[in-house]
């Protein structure tokens, strides 16, 4: 039975306590309420998009480390027009990560939890705001403004299977490793519409992905990292987004790369090995720094539809290259890459170890050189056309007589110069690879299970 805003004080408090006292070394948790009328502000995150506003009523606080604010177990819960406070630190770092240790909000074992004009802030290191752990415990939460400070502390974090559906946010983040959308082992399904979502820390993507993750029509900025980063067999889909990520600064030594979309497997076992996929059905995607696009030890699909693509920087379009994960030789990016009602504006690069199919339909046009060592196939249909801005090279090619504008420029097919006003039909490279390294015994972690013996997983962008 959901709880009435009468019954919400006595509620957070015993949840507070509760926590206080599974562990005998913590200090005693500050948890108070306040009878107060505000309107909470979001920060200003040089956008254009409205920020929240939040009517507060009461204010729940918690100092202690390793301990929530609220916790909902296996229950229905609601809340509205209240301000979470967190402040207080977790030393535990998988615990906070995959299941929630020292999160401000914390729903686990099948809850189902509605939030409301409520307003969280955190500050503390491995404090996420709002999350929502487990098969079946499902966190809606809409009309709200959540800001962290402290080192890896996301906005909203899913993790061993759970549910997060979120709409009309205002997120700000600023710590390290603070993705703003965030999800860790064991995945689950997040649903985003609307809002605002800015990181400004050092490996804080705006979405970090180890679930199957959908944005709608939101704002994401990026000022330092990547703006997504998709890790392993997981997904993220943009309908109708304004990204703009401005990558930076580096979180580990990896690669000397910068990326506005980052797609990898780093083999620490907090994402299955398998196909990845990134979605982008309209909307905008602005890179100021690096490529558009890094793809490494993996494979993936990558689905352009009518999307604005905007480099600002001297980068390529795709990347699809070995970096520092994976083993040396066979951890290479292997890409499909979709392209319907699409402009394709920048170069390619594939190194040896990597390959890519590329379908440009429906009136697509890639204006740019394919730089290839590893095998390539593009193909253009529907009145798609390619136009060379350097000499280029794949490994087979399909197109019509006129699908190809060679401006000045030599196309080599299978090591064959093409012959400009020919037709050509090839045949698509055969993407049945796995990602690279070890990972037995961690892929697929069923249900974010506690992993025995893992050691240090490899670092993360």
């Amino acid at each position: 039975m959901k709880k009435t805003m009468e019954m919400m004080t006595a509620a957070a408090m015993a949840f507070s306590l509760a926590a206080c006292t599974a562990s005998s070394n913590q200090d005693t948790a500050d948890n108070s309420t306040e009878n107060i009328e505000e309107t909470a502000a979001a920060q200003d995150t040089s956008t254009d998009t409205e920020t929240a506003e939040v009517t507060v009523n009461e204010t729940l606080t918690s100092t202690s480390d390793s301990e929530h604010v609220i916790e909902v177990s296996g229950t229905e819960e609601t809340y509205s027009n209240i301000k979470v406070t967190k402040t207080g630190d977790s030393d535990q770092g998988d615990e906070a990560d995959f299941y929630g240790d020292n999160a401000a909000i914390f729903a686990t074992d099948g809850a189902a939890l509605d939030l409301n004009q409520i307003e969280v802030e955190t500050d503390g290191t491995h404090a996420n705001a709002v999350f929502s752990y487990g098969t079946g415990t499902t966190v809606n939460i809409s009309d709200s403004v959540i800001t962290t400070t402290g080192n890896c502390s996301g906005g909203l974090m899913t993790t061993g299977g759970g549910t997060m559906n979120a709409s009309n946010l205002t997120v700000h983040t600023t710590g390290n490793s603070s993705a703003a959308i965030r999800s860790d082992r064991g995945g689950g399904t997040v649903t985003v519409n609307g809002g605002s979502y800015t990181t400004d820390g050092k490996g804080s993507p705006v979405i970090y992905s180890t679930a199957d993750i959908t944005v709608s029509d939101a704002v994401l900025t990026s000022t330092a990292s990547q703006g997504v980063v998709v890790e392993g067999k997981n997904s993220v889909t943009l309908n109708n987004v304004t990204l703009t990520a401005d990558n930076n600064t580096k979180n580990s030594d990896k690669s000397s790369y910068y990326q506005a979309v980052m797609i990898y497997q780093s083999m620490s076992g907090d994402a299955s090995a398998g196909k990845a996929s990134f979605t982008m059905n309209g909307g905008t995607l602005t890179n100021k720094n690096g490529d558009i696009f890094f793809v490494n030890n993996t494979y993936a699909d990558i689905t352009l539809t009518d999307a604005d693509i905007i480099n600002e920087s001297d980068g390529v379009f795709l990347r699809a290259e070995a970096a520092g994960w994976g083993s040396e030789g066979s951890n290479g990016g292997h890409v499909n890459l979709y392209a319907s009602k699409q402009d394709i504006n920048g170069d390619i690069v594939v190194d040896s170890v990597s390959s890519l199919n590329l379908y440009l339909t429906d009136s697509s046009t890639l204006i740019g050189s394919v730089n290839a060592e590893g095998e390539v196939y593009v193909e253009l249909t529907e009145g798609s056309v390619w136009k060379l801005t350097g000499d280029s090279y794949v490994t087979s090619l399909t197109c019509d007589a006129d699908s190809i504008d060679l401006n000045g420029y030599t196309l080599y097919v299978n090591g064959e110069v093409y012959t400009a006003g020919t037709s050509s039909k090839g045949e698509a490279v055969d993407m049945t690879v796995t990602s690279s390294g070890s990972s037995e015994g961690h892929e697929g972690m069923p249900g974010g299970e506690k992993p025995n013996g893992m050691g240090e997983p490899p670092a993360k962008p």
